[in-house]
């Protein structure tokens, strides 16, 4: 998939999230690296010249990178910090040469496994968008949590939600919802992550939560409506680029009226 494929309305501001940076060695049998980043997106069409053309090309766009994610390899990927000044120093170092390599402008928190408490995590995590923020290395941070795993994030909200510009609440980890069970659930996170810009998401390849077909775009309509809806979050390009893009299309049309 390049980047070129991917449909811009210019009256959104449009977030493209690159996944996924992780601490972890990018060999055969990956392991935990103590916050020192390494690419584990697809660098042949995700590059740094790439990037560049598509950001000069559309003004309203910017981009992100995800940190963490499900998996590494066959494995899972832990979050697994051997210190905090140790992790908070080799993240702050390797991330600052990747976002500036690529030209990124954010960073999307994603860890999903946790060998580490959750006040750690707000420690570590905590730390570092607010170092990248001061140095100017990033202009936003958001975070991607889901219900099994809110007990860290909150955590981290608690005491740096202010430096946490996006919550890209992951509600297709969600069994199958209905409109107003998807509605009820977005204003119980709403009231967890209170003051923070929140997203409605649905999974394009499948998944849980709520679908297009089944009144997504009805929800987030009403959502709007009530001044509720903070943005759009979709996962992912690779599965929508067999449909055409045609929901990316219909999100951007929706957030523009």
């Amino acid at each position: 998939m390049k980047l070129s494929d991917v449909p811009i309305n210019s009256k959104v501001e449009f977030h493209f999230i690159l996944a996924f940076a992780i601490d972890y060695t990018d060999d055969n049998h990956p392991s935990p690296t103590n916050g020192k980043f390494n690419v584990f997106w697809e660098t042949n069409h995700l590059g740094p010249g790439q990037i560049g053309s598509f950001k000069g090309s559309n003004s309203n766009v910017k981009i992100a990178v995800s940190l963490g994610g499900d998996s590494v390899g066959s494995g899972k990927a832990f979050f697994a910090p051997k210190s905090k000044t140790s992790w908070v120093q080799n993240g702050v170092s390797s991330l600052t040469y990747m976002i500036n390599k690529y030209h990124i402008d954010g960073i999307d928190i994603d860890y999903e496994h946790f060998k580490a408490s959750p006040e750690m995590f707000a420690e570590c995590i905590g730390q570092l968008i607010t170092i990248l923020k001061k140095s100017g290395t990033i202009s936003f941070a958001s975070i991607a949590p889901y219900e099994e795993i809110n007990s860290h994030y909150l955590a981290l909200w608690r005491k740096y939600g202010h430096v946490i510009d996006y919550v890209n609440f992951q509600f297709y980890a969600y069994h199958k919802l209905s409109v107003s069970h998807f509605i009820s659930n977005f204003k119980k996170q709403a009231s967890n992550y209170e003051g923070g810009q929140l997203l409605a998401s649905f999974e394009s390849g499948g998944g849980g939560g709520l679908k297009p077909a089944n009144g997504f775009f009805e929800a987030c309509n009403e959502l709007k409506d009530q001044g509720k809806l903070g943005g759009i979050f979709i996962w992912c390009a690779e599965e929508s680029k067999n449909k055409g893009f045609q929901y990316e299309k219909k999100s951007q049309d929706l957030l523009a009226a």
